[in-house]
């Protein structure tokens, strides 16, 4: 989020006057967002003003992020600690000022040895609001991610100091004195952050971290800082270690994870496809006989006739399914005509149109980007990627907005992550067979590109890209990750894409990994969404923490398409 350019009062004179002391604090989001950016300017990290999520009034929970979370760790004793900053819990606004001054005091006049020591971050205002309605926020919160009908604040606070990876967490409170004490101890409310994140048993699933409960007056930001630094252990904590390892893993020992265990519902429809064909490609790889035939066990209903292709609605979601087929026709014998005529099926069925570029099919969303092309380009098909090419050029003309992203629907006019996914990879895969002098491919490539860009500049700080991809204060979800990296990658790889694209690339694939889990599990995916009329349908969609076929799908196949790029290097 950029603030006006002239926007830069408030934390100005706060800085360069005590007489702005007795200021009133920042109380709403204009003048705290004008504080972060002018705090932003100021040289050093953190210098990126974004939002850990929004309110059920669409406010943003405003952030001062770096862009290294998930960054590889320097050998010690080089490495750098993360220490996040958290206010506001209480609701109200003074304690934002505090962490503001504290920020500022770290980037200006903390010693040389400690700015090469710690990495900040800071969340100024948590919980907007929760002093005067709304049940208070339990910590962890354990179930209503980001959809909970009363406090969805606290489901973005937690996830958000989660995966900033932190080694310390300061609770700051506003108070008449100042005082630092250990977060969690004995006397510590059940139910707090400071308690939660400190607890043992590692409610966030992936390890404590040390935590501090630090007090301070009005005007007692700097001094706040200097005895957090002062208490603060120099040590990595079990949290950040455990992401650390997450994100330490190569790109193909993924992909073997997720090979293994997705798809778990098999059917004829995009998702256990997609995981099918890049469990194929794994199985290739390795030269594992025990993947393909697990494979070709699952296909085996369709293959021998004994289940239908599909049902009484015919759907593009299940005519991309198909795409397994194509991948199966050199099978010997009866399987390989059997998947060969189901495959022509599906091409031809997704290239039906009632009008040229308006398919029999279609959903109109911008799934349709990738659910209404894959079958006819994994197929290799001319008829079936003429009518693909007719579907992006009409789709892209009613959905690509200036900026590049796509709306999720004319009627649904919000650029919905994986719509966008979808737009990424489908538009990814048309370009990687449509021939060089295809009389449409450079008009293809222009609306790939300039959506790319519309994507390239919206990842968010730490590599991800949102639920809503144009809301900073949307959650950060794994599929479009995924597509989009997936897309950003191949585009690399096979050269119509500049190099500019790498760091964005790497960032990608780093908090990528931060999002799945040692057994193969993903945090934050989006459950199935149909088109909203509002913005706040999307914002409200839950996410899916655990097993999930579509985004362990999608993951195998970032990470297949990494690796490859990794090969090229």
């Amino acid at each position: 989020m950029r603030a006006p350019t002239h926007a830069i009062g408030w934390f100005t004179a706060l800085a360069v006057s005590a007489a702005a002391h007795a200021q009133s604090p920042p109380a709403d989001t204009a003048a705290l967002a004008e504080a972060l950016e002018a705090l932003a300017a100021v040289g050093g990290e953190p210098r990126i003003v974004s939002a850990a999520g929004t309110t059920r009034d669409d406010e943003p929970l405003l952030t001062l992020e770096n862009g290294s979370p998930f960054d590889a760790p320097r050998p010690e004793p080089a490495a750098r600690r993360r220490l996040v900053l958290v206010g506001g819990l209480d609701g109200g606004a003074d304690a934002a000022r505090i962490v503001l001054d504290a920020v500022r005091w770290f980037k200006t006049e903390a010693p040389e040895a400690e700015r090469a020591r710690w990495l900040v971050s800071a969340l100024p205002r948590a919980l907007p609001g929760a002093d005067t309605a709304g049940p208070p926020a339990i910590f962890p919160p354990l179930d209503g991610f980001f959809d909970h009908p009363e406090r969805p604040e606290s489901r973005y606070v937690w996830r958000w100091v989660t995966y900033q990876a932190p080694d310390l967490v300061v609770e700051v409170r506003a108070g008449d004195a100042l005082s630092v004490r250990v977060g969690g101890g004995a006397g510590e409310a059940a139910g707090s952050l400071a308690a939660a994140l400190a607890d043992p048993a590692a409610p966030t699933g992936l390890g404590p971290a040390a935590t501090l409960l630090a007090t301070a007056g009005a005007a007692d930001g700097a001094a706040l800082m200097r005895a957090v630094l002062a208490r603060a252990a120099d040590r990595r904590s079990p949290l950040r270690d455990a992401l650390n390892r997450r994100t330490a893993r190569g790109p193909l020992a993924v992909a073997r994870l997720l090979a293994r265990r997705y798809p778990g519902a098999p059917g004829i429809g995009y998702i256990p496809a997609l995981a099918w064909v890049h469990t194929l490609r794994v199985a290739a790889l390795d030269g594992d006989e025990s993947l393909r035939g697990r494979v070709l066990e699952q296909v085996r209903p369709w293959l021998s006739g004994g289940r239908p292709l599909f049902g009484e609605r015919v759907s593009f979601a299940a005519l991309a399914g198909t795409m397994i087929f194509s991948e199966l026709t050199g099978l010997p014998g009866r399987d390989g005509e059997t998947a060969a005529r189901l495959a022509a099926e599906g091409v031809a069925r997704a290239a039906a149109e009632t009008a040229p570029g308006a398919p029999e099919h279609a959903s109109g969303w911008s799934d349709d980007l990738f659910l209404g092309t894959v079958a006819a380009v994994r197929a290799g098909d001319p008829e079936g990627l003429a009518a693909a090419v007719r579907l992006v050029t009409t789709t892209a003309a009613r959905l690509q907005q200036p900026d590049g992203l796509f709306h999720h629907d004319a009627d649904a006019p919000t650029a919905w992550g994986r719509g966008n996914g979808f737009g990424a990879l489908g538009l990814a895969e048309l370009l990687t067979v449509l021939p060089a002098d295809h009389p449409q491919r450079d008009a293809v490539l222009d609306v790939h590109r300039r959506h790319l860009a519309g994507m390239r500049a919206r990842q968010a700080p730490d590599g991800m890209w949102r639920q809503v991809v144009d809301e900073p204060g949307s959650y950060r979800e794994t599929s479009v990750t995924a597509m989009t990296l997936t897309a950003m990658a191949r585009g690399l790889r096979l050269g119509w894409l500049d190099d500019s694209y790498r760091p964005v690339v790497d960032r990608a694939w780093r908090a990528l990994l931060a999002h799945v889990t040692e057994d193969g599990g993903l945090v934050d995916v989006c459950f199935s969404t149909g088109a909203g009329p509002t913005r706040r349908h999307y914002l409200d969609r839950p996410a899916v923490n655990g097993a999930d076929d579509r985004g362990g799908a999608m993951v195998l196949g970032a990470a297949l398409e990494y690796h490859d790029l990794l090969r090229t290097d």
